[in-house]
C-alpha cells in the first residue's frame, strides 16, 4: 500500500536551500546525518528531499511540488507577514477546479504551490 510521497527536487547550494526552507518557510531538517549533496526537510506531515545539482540553470528548472494544507489563508498570511515573495501570478485565489491556491518560487526556481479544497 502507498502511504506517502516525498518529492525530490534539485538544489544548487545546500546551505542556501537549508537557509530558505528552515529559516524562511519554517521547515526542520530531517535526520541527524549530514549527507553530502542531499538534504531532507520536514514540516508537519510532509517531507521534501533535495539533491545537489550544481550546474542547474534556474531559468531552465521546472521542479514543482504541490503541497496540500488545511488552513491556506493562515499559511498565506504568515508568508506575507514574513515578507516572502509570492509568485507574481500565484497570489491566493480560488481556482476554477475548486481549489484555493497560491505559489512561490525558491531560489532554484522550484515552484511550490500550496492548495486547499
Amino acid at each position: 500500500m502507498l502511504v506517502e510521497i516525498n518529492p525530490k527536487i534539485p538544489m544548487r547550494n545546500k546551505t542556501a536551500t537549508r537557509e530558505f526552507y528552515l529559516n524562511k518557510l519554517g521547515f526542520k531538517e530531517l535526520g541527524n546525518v549530514d549527507y553530502d549533496g542531499y538534504l531532507m526537510v520536514q514540516k508537519d506531515h510532509i517531507q521534501i528531499h533535495f539533491f545537489e545539482f550544481k550546474e542547474l540553470d534556474p531559468k531552465e528548472n521546472y521542479g514543482q511540488v504541490y503541497i496540500r494544507t488545511d488552513d491556506i489563508e493562515t499559511l498565506y498570511r504568515s508568508f506575507l507577514d514574513r515578507e516572502l515573495n509570492i509568485h507574481p501570478a500565484g497570489h491566493l485565489q480560488l481556482k476554477p477546479w475548486g481549489q484555493k491556491e497560491f505559489s512561490m518560487l525558491d531560489h532554484d526556481n522550484n515552484l511550490l504551490t500550496f492548495g486547499q479544497g
